[in-house]
């Protein structure tokens, strides 16, 4: 997708007059006052193009038009809850009632967490503090989910069996080179592992989760830590389901992070780093179980679902990897081979 210059500052100035550009729908959640017009594009990987603008805002444009699109519904109702540990939302535009772009607040001194988790990994590799954010990552996604959970209802979920349709698009997306040999090898405990609660009724209400929960989506900042981009998964639709299905994705997004730091060493500390990320995503489990404790939701999870949910997202980081960023496969596939090497 190519931005026009200046249209960040562009639709910044119709948020602060409140007037939509001809042919749009705006819709203001936080209000805005003047915003410097200058424009800086954020660099690093992303389905969508982001630009910051005034360094106060960020423009989020998407590259298809979203219909139906979920982030501006769910920023609402975490800004109304008092969820604060998220970049304010302060508008949304639409044009047919499609998302076109997203504006919210932007956070000084914002690192993506692909960035700070490596950095403090490789750092304690080097003999520095130990990489013990794990926990923080936990209680963070107990927040969110807490209360993310006030707007869905209670209802069983029922588990059917999702696992050929991701393992087997999976398979198509590696190929036939030395992954996919490897990984047809292994398809048959890879989808038992799947499907393993098929057509389980799991007492877990499922929710409105934020949909695509990994460490690249929480960001330290100056004043501590926000979680972004509600966007989904781009590889499914989102619906609502158990809290286990975010959960399982932060905790693998934590053994990625143990990937990226074993390439960045030319695999010098793999056997370190592995122990690395088993224990962190442990960790993170437990301050998680300890955070929605903390709210009055333990319900909200059931662990039963954790393994089943793991390995199928490794399938879809396959899939995502094939469909727009070819270079990140080696992430997933150090996991899957990891598990069952």
């Amino acid at each position: 997708m190519t931005i026009a210059p200046a249209a960040s500052a562009d639709l910044v100035d119709a948020i602060t007059t409140g007037a939509a550009p001809p042919g749009f729908d705006l819709r203001i959640y936080v209000p805005l006052g003047p915003v410097p017009r200058d424009e800086r594009p954020i660099t690093v990987d992303q389905t969508n193009v982001s630009v910051v603008v005034g360094e106060r805002v960020v423009v989020k444009w998407m590259r298809t038009p979203e219909p139906d699109a979920r982030a501006p519904r769910l920023l609402a109702h975490l800004a109304a809850a008092g969820f604060t540990r998220m970049p304010p939302p302060h508008a949304a535009l639409f044009r047919d009632g499609a998302l076109v772009a997203l504006v919210t607040g932007f956070l000084p001194e914002a690192e993506d967490g692909w960035d700070w988790c490596t950095n403090a990994l490789l750092a304690s590799l080097d003999g520095g503090p130990p990489a013990d954010f794990a926990p923080d990552l936990g209680r963070l996604a107990a927040d969110l989910h807490a209360t993310l959970a006030l707007l869905t209802n209670t209802t069983p979920a029922l588990l059917t069996n999702t696992s050929s349709p991701a393992l087997a698009e999976a398979l198509a997306a590696v190929g036939d080179d030395a992954d996919g040999v490897w990984l047809r090898d292994v398809a048959p405990r890879i989808s038992a592992d799947i499907s393993a609660l098929s057509g389980y009724v799991s007492p877990a209400p499922p929710i409105e989760l934020h949909g695509d929960l990994h460490v690249g989506q929480v960001l330290r900042w100056r004043d501590g830590y926000a979680v972004t981009d509600f966007d989904g998964n781009p590889t499914v639709t989102p619906r609502p389901e158990p809290v286990a299905r975010d959960l399982a994705q932060l905790r693998t997004s934590v053994l990625h992070v143990a990937e990226i730091a074993n390439r960045r060493t030319a695999g010098r500390h793999r056997e370190a780093l592995l122990a690395w990320g088993r224990e962190a995503a442990d960790s993170l489990l437990t301050a998680y179980r300890a955070g929605l404790a903390a709210h009055g939701c333990a319900h909200l999870l059931d662990e039963k679902l954790l393994r089943p949910f793991e390995v199928e997202q490794e399938c879809r980081e396959l899939i995502y990897a094939a469909r727009f960023l070819p270079r990140w496969r080696y992430a997933p596939m150090g996991v899957l081979r990891s598990w069952y090497g």
